[in-house]
């Protein structure tokens, strides 16, 4: 039943233009002739968005690579059963996460709505500050300002925090936005889990997200980068087309020490079990920068894995489920 409710829903949300956008993008890949019907067959077997088609290259596959891909209908279930929707309200709204979180943050911020005096009183002795909606995604919104030029009346509404100075090897890839760790964890209500990270890094904006023209790559268990880093538009780079560095084999500084963060940092809400955490790295510490009640879903391209298999077999082992 919850198969043929997420088609319809994939139907419904996606509509009729994202399908054929689907079908185009593949035909130019591959040569495939019948996919349509394949695309809707997934979303029904697999509960495949439209999108997952493209992204994990399910042209490219046969039914027992596909199966092991963790697909955003199957995602979907796992946030119902183990996120309680009356607690998403702590990681969604960024002003009361950094309260709730405060020990991991390792910066200063101020919350919306805070009077002027405590608002000139934050900016004091500071050059810039980095201001974000409070309830914005994606990076949308968030931009830094230099604190000669920065308006009370403007920004009241914003959360306003302390600029973070990233590891300077990250810097060397990418120089103008701070490059975070999605790392996503599970909680089982005792031991807390790392079930995978990747990296994100900027490119021509001062955010890293995906959804603006950010960029990233997959890491190993020890935190080495293993895949080169694939944008929006499916551009994938070995070296970064900012700065020329090698992306591949690059070792993220103080890897030990954000793992550790965020399995302690998992245990904090007990009624939210499954979080996308992003991360910042300084020269000598760990940043939590905002926790995500509603994981996104990430993969290794089957292009870049010999065994073309997704991550939904480790989802599956930790977290005592089966699809």
């Amino acid at each position: 039943m919850n198969k043929i409710k997420f088609l319809f829903k994939s139907i419904k949300y996606s509509s009729l233009k994202t399908l054929l956008e689907v079908r185009r993008k593949v035909k130019k890949r591959s040569n495939k002739k019948i996919i349509i019907i394949d695309i809707i067959f997934c979303a029904l077997k697999y509960q495949a968005a439209f999108y997952d088609y493209l992204e994990f290259e399910f042209y490219s596959l046969n039914s027992k690579m596909r199966k092991t891909f963790l697909t955003n209908g199957k995602n979907n279930e796992i946030v119902k059963k183990f996120n309680d929707k009356n607690y998403w309200y702590i990681l969604d709204d960024k002003a009361i996460f950094n309260d709730y979180f405060k020990k991991y943050l390792n910066r200063d911020y101020l919350k919306p709505n805070s009077t002027l005096e405590m608002f000139n009183d934050f900016i004091k002795n500071k050059d810039k500050v980095i201001v974000k909606p409070n309830d914005g995604i994606g990076g949308e919104g968030i931009c830094i300002i230099e604190t000669k030029n920065i308006n009370y009346e403007k920004y009241k509404n914003f959360l306003i925090e302390e600029v973070i100075i990233q590891n300077k090897k990250l810097s060397k890839i990418y120089d103008k936005s701070v490059n975070s760790l999605r790392m996503f964890t599970f909680f089982d209500g005792k031991n807390s889990y790392l079930l995978q990270a990747i990296i994100k890094f900027g490119n021509n904006s001062i955010v890293d997200n995906f959804s603006s023209g950010g960029m990233y790559a997959y890491l190993n268990d020890d935190g080495i980068i293993i895949t080169p880093a694939i944008d929006k538009n499916d551009n994938y780079y070995t070296h970064h087309p900012y700065s020329n560095e090698k992306i591949i084999g690059f070792e993220v500084p103080l890897f030990d020490e954000a793992v550790k963060t965020v399995l302690d940092a998992a245990k904090e809400i007990k009624q939210i079990k499954y979080i996308g955490w992003d991360i910042a790295i300084t020269d000598d510490k760990i940043c939590i920068i905002e926790g995500n009640s509603y994981p996104g879903v990430f993969q290794i391209k089957p292009r870049f894995n010999k065994n073309k298999t997704g991550i939904l077999p480790k989802y599956e082992k930790i977290m005592n489920i089966k699809f």
